[in-house]
């Protein structure tokens, strides 16, 4: 079972690496070189410190034996005259312990006994010889030739006569010229490195078949998120993301449920719309057929009501055709060709001109209109959009407010913006609401807005015109209280 499953992740995992920018094979290759490096890198120092330490071992070992030696050539006066039985016999044995070969060399150079009796007689001359009659010992290891070679000081000491009195000295006689095998050295090293390969291929499995695990492990907290938004893409949208196993994956699902809420919301907000639209399109409509079915129904109406039933249906065209213009503007604000047609537009004469075509209905309704302006301001702006943005802040503000209520209107202007303030004494906006104004479709008091013409769709047109200016509009409000809408707009227009 347990093989099974390894082969099907590792199969899953070759699918996969293909694509070098998957979390997956990414956390597979870092867990596969962390772990493989440090093995190999343990493996090799451990082979290496071996040799070393080996070879200094047989080293000082050998060399203690030759001080030893050393002694009794000095004793035997073996330098002098080399038939000592005695002293040919432990260069016999020591020669054969290490299957290697010694060499006598006396003061003058010359080679007094050779082990092997190729040299006996010759003058051998070579750096490690003279550093030795220097009284420095050397061992060099030269594992390619196969041998470790050292040399061995062979000293006496002498009593010397001085003006002082007596000074003992130590004086080289002759060294000791060794060659001994490294073979057991090489052969101990070879089994070590035939048993680091066979670890490190056992290393190798536990360490594919642990990257595989926890490359699993770990990516499946995403792969969750990814199901979830699958999930989403196909159209479950009921459910919230939970995957609380890393800090990292709580954020995504966070965000991702704050998407979600959000995209419910205007799901929500959309189906509403439709049916307000309908609802909106609809109500002119049947107006206008009543109206009209009542009047061919009679054809003796007298002209007074004749009149007013006409001027009832030109304002249920109005109505109409008010609604498709919000539609419309929306629409086209959306565009994202859309383009700003800006020209240098006095401000002040503009919202005037606003608001003289929109006094008739505040006076209906009751409600004062003020404008006050503090200096004349000429801005870049188009004069379209800024008449959508004045009149939808100044009609709702009229539409919302109370009977006997109050519109202020200010204009202001500093070296970099210019900004109007639409003041009411209306009937305010829940704080819970704030935040959700500006979306589309989206009407605070639902029971009021049926009774107030409209779509639902006049701030978002507004914020939309604003920020195509790269301006920025505020609200506050209190319920009951009234409402201030504050929008501020560059005086000179910034592309880009």
């Amino acid at each position: 079972m347990q093989k099974q499953w390894l082969q099907e992740k590792w199969k899953k995992l070759l699918e996969h690496l293909w694509n070098l920018r998957s979390l997956k094979v990414r956390l597979f290759v870092l867990i596969l070189v962390v772990g493989t490096i440090p093995s190999i890198l343990m493996c090799n120092v451990i082979v290496s410190n071996y040799e070393e330490r080996s070879v200094g071992l047989r080293v000082n070992t050998v060399q203690n034996q030759l001080k030893i030696l050393a002694n009794h050539l000095i004793y035997y006066n073996y330098l002098e005259s080399s038939t000592s039985e005695t002293i040919n016999a432990e260069l016999e044995m020591l020669s054969n312990l290490y299957d290697g070969r010694v060499q006598i060399v006396g003061g003058n150079f010359k080679v007094v006994k050779d082990t092997y009796g190729l040299s006996q007689g010759k003058i051998m001359i070579s750096e490690g010889v003279i550093r030795c009659f220097n009284g420095e010992s050397t061992s060099n290891y030269l594992p390619d030739l196969g041998y470790i070679e050292m040399t061995t000081p062979i000293t006496e000491k002498v009593i010397e006569l001085t003006p002082q009195g007596e000074k003992e000295t130590t004086v080289v006689r002759g060294v000791m010229l060794t060659s001994i095998s490294n073979e057991s050295i090489v052969s101990t090293r070879e089994v070590l490195e035939r048993n680091a390969i066979i670890l490190q291929g056992v290393m190798l499995v536990f360490i594919i078949g642990l990257a595989l695990v926890l490359a699993e492990f770990l990516t499946r907290p995403f792969e969750k998120i990814t199901q979830s938004i699958r999930g989403v893409k196909e159209g479950h949208v009921d459910k919230m993301v939970a995957v609380p196993d890393y800090s990292e994956t709580v954020h995504i699902v966070d965000a991702f449920n704050q998407l979600l809420g959000r995209m419910k919301m205007l799901d929500e907000s959309r189906q509403e719309f439709v049916s307000n639209v309908s609802h909106e399109l609809k109500t002119p409509l049947t107006s206008m057929k009543v109206l009209s079915d009542a009047l061919l129904s009679n054809p003796d109406t007298p002209a007074e009501i004749y009149r007013e039933f006409m001027e009832d249906i030109g304002a249920e065209i109005d109505r109409e055709n008010q609604i498709i213009n919000d539609l419309l503007a929306l629409v086209k604000m959306d565009k994202t060709a859309a383009d700003l047609n800006v020209s240098a537009v006095n401000m002040n004469e503009l919202t005037e001109l606003i608001l003289k075509r929109l006094r008739p209905l505040a006076r209906k309704r009751d409600v004062e209109v003020l404008f006050e302006s503090f200096r004349t301001v000429i801005a870049d702006v188009d004069e379209v959009k800024m008449t959508l943005i004045i009149s939808n802040l100044v009609d709702n503000a009229i539409k919302y407010n109370k009977e006997h209520g109050l519109v202020k209107i200010s204009l202001n202007a500093d070296h970099q913006f210019f900004t109007i303030e639409v003041q009411d004494t209306g009937i305010g906006i829940p704080e819970d609401d704030l935040a959700q104004i500006y979306e589309r479709f989206y009407r605070v008091d639902k029971s009021h807005a049926r009774e107030v013409a409209g779509t639902g769709l006049g701030l978002a047109i507004t914020r939309n015109a604003v920020l195509m200016h790269k301006g920025t509009i505020t609200v506050s409000s209190k319920v009951g209280e009234g409402t201030i809408f504050v929008v501020k707009i560059p005086l000179t227009h910034i592309v880009g």
